[in-house]
C-alpha cells in the first residue's frame, strides 16, 4: 500500500500528523503550549506596517494555529476558528451570515441551546428563525425567501437521531445562494465530509469527541472560502479566543479520536441491538442500525457512526425511569457526551415545526470506552428496576 507524500492523507494519518511541526519546536512531538497576551515587536514598522503572523495573543498563537491547521485539514475547508464551546461555535456560524432583516433556516431536530439563542437572541438583533421537518430533503426551496440567509443542519438530530439528506438540501440551497450550516458534532469529519457534501460552515462542539476526555470545553468552525472571511472578522470582533491550555487538551484528543470513534461504534451497536430486542423498549433511535429510518442514507453518506444514540421505552412512569437511572454503576448521568465513559440522560425533545411521535419516555445513551459486556450487565440490572417499579 502507497504512503500518503504531500497529498491528502487518510484520516486515521491526518488526525495524528495534522498541525504537528515538530522541527519547527526543536523535535518536540506535541506543539507546545503559548500562554500570551501581548506580542513584542522590534520596530514601528513592524508593529504598524509589516503585518506580522502572530500580533496578539488572542488573535492568534503557535498554539491556536497547530489546531485550527488540524481541524481544518481534517474537514477540507479554507479555514477554522476555534471558540470557547461548541455553543458558541453554533452561535458564531449563524451570526457569521445573518444580519437584521434577514431569515434563516434551522432543523426542528436541532440542539437546544442553539435553537434558544435562535428564538431569544438573534430574533432580539432582527433575524426571524423558521424550524423545518429535518426529513424535507430537496422540498427545502419552498421555504426560501428572498432574505433567507443560512440553512442550519445538524445530521443525526439531536435526541432524535434523524438524518438529513445533506447533499440535496445543500443542492437546492446553492440554486439559492444560501448557506449551509452543519453541526457535525456526533459524526466529526472522520465519519462524515460535511463539506465533501455541500456544506458551507462545519460547526464541531469539539468539548465531546475532540477533547475525548471530559475535561475542555472547544468549538470549530471550518469555512468554504466564500464564507471564510466573514466568519473570521465576525470571530476576531466578538473578542472570541480559548484558553491555550484547552487548546493543548484538544490537540492531544485529537491524536486518538480514530480509534476511539472505532469502539465507540462498537460498543453502542452492542447496546444497540441488544435493547432493540428487550421487551421494557419500543425502539432504538441510532441510524447504524439496518431498522432505523434513516439507515440508508447514512450508509450511502457516512464512514461510520459514533456511540450516541437514543432508546424510546415502552410506556412507563417517571419513577421507574430514576430507578433505572439512578442506580447504574457505569453509566453516569451528565449532560454531555463524547468522553472516554458511558453515559445516560432521560431525552425530552422540542419541537415546534413538526411532533415527535413517543408513547413512552426517551433515555439518550452514550457508549464510552468500558468492557461492553460489563456495560450490558449494568443496563440490564437498570431494565430489571424499571420492571420491578412501573
Amino acid at each position: 500500500m502507497s504512503k500518503p507524500e504531500g497529498g491528502p492523507k487518510r484520516p486515521e494519518t491526518a488526525v495524528v500528523t495534522a498541525g504537528r511541526k515538530p522541527f519547527d519546536h526543536h523535535g518536540l512531538v506535541n506543539p507546545p503550549v503559548y500562554h500570551a497576551s501581548t506580542i513584542l515587536h522590534r520596530t514601528v514598522e513592524a508593529l504598524e506596517k509589516e503585518k506580522p503572523r502572530y500580533t496578539y495573543g488572542r488573535r492568534l498563537t503557535p498554539t491556536i494555529e497547530a489546531l485550527q491547521d488540524a481541524i481544518c485539514e481534517l474537514e477540507g475547508g479554507a479555514g477554522t476558528v476555534l471558540c470557547p464551546s461548541g455553543l458558541q461555535a453554533c452561535t458564531l456560524a449563524l451570526m457569521s451570515v445573518a444580519s437584521a432583516g434577514d431569515h434563516v433556516l434551522v432543523t426542528d431536530s436541532v440542539y437546544g441551546p442553539t435553537r434558544t439563542f435562535c428564538d431569544k437572541t438573534l430574533a432580539r438583533f432582527g433575524v426571524s428563525t423558521t424550524y423545518f421537518d429535518p426529513l424535507i430533503g430537496a422540498d427545502i426551496e419552498r421555504l426560501f425567501r428572498p432574505n433567507t440567509r443560512a440553512v442550519f443542519l445538524e445530521s443525526p438530530g439531536s435526541l432524535t437521531f434523524e438524518i438529513q439528506d445533506v447533499p440535496a438540501i445543500a443542492e437546492a440551497a446553492r440554486a439559492a445562494n444560501v448557506a449551509v450550516i452543519l453541526d457535525n458534532t456526533w459524526a466529526t469529519p472522520l465519519l462524515f465530509d460535511a463539506i465533501g457534501h455541500g456544506v458551507d460552515i462545519a460547526v464541531m462542539a469539539a468539548t465531546k469527541y475532540i477533547v475525548g476526555h471530559s475535561d475542555a470545553m472547544l468549538g470549530t468552525v471550518t469555512a468554504t472560502d466564500k464564507h471564510l472571511k466573514r466568519l473570521r472578522d465576525t470571530h476576531g470582533n466578538l473578542g472570541l479566543t480559548v484558553g491555550p491550555d484547552d487548546i493543548y487538551l484538544g490537540q492531544r484528543g485529537l491524536r486518538t479520536l480514530a480509534v476511539r470513534l472505532k469502539q465507540h461504534q462498537i460498543n453502542a451497536m452492542r447496546l444497540a441491538e441488544w435493547l432493540g430486542e428487550r421487551p421494557e423498549v419500543a425502539r432504538v433511535l441510532y441510524p447504524a442500525l439496518p431498522s432505523d429510518p434513516g439507515h440508508a442514507i447514512w450508509k450511502r453518506d457516512f464512514k461510520g457512526a459514533s456511540g450516541l444514540f437514543a432508546v424510546e421505552l415502552k410506556p412507563c412512569s417517571d419513577a421507574a425511569v430514576a430507578a433505572m437511572l439512578n442506580g447504574m454503576t457505569l453509566f453516569g448521568m451528565g449532560w454531555s457526551w463524547g468522553g472516554y465513559e458511558s453515559l445516560i440522560v432521560p431525552a425530552r425533545p422540542t419541537r415546534t415545526a413538526t411532533k415527535f411521535d413517543t408513547k413512552g419516555p426517551v433515555i439518550r445513551i452514550h457508549a464510552g470506552l468500558e468492557n461492553v459486556d460489563d456495560l450490558l450487565a449494568d443496563l440490564d440490572a437498570g431494565l430489571a428496576r424499571l420492571k420491578n417499579a412501573a
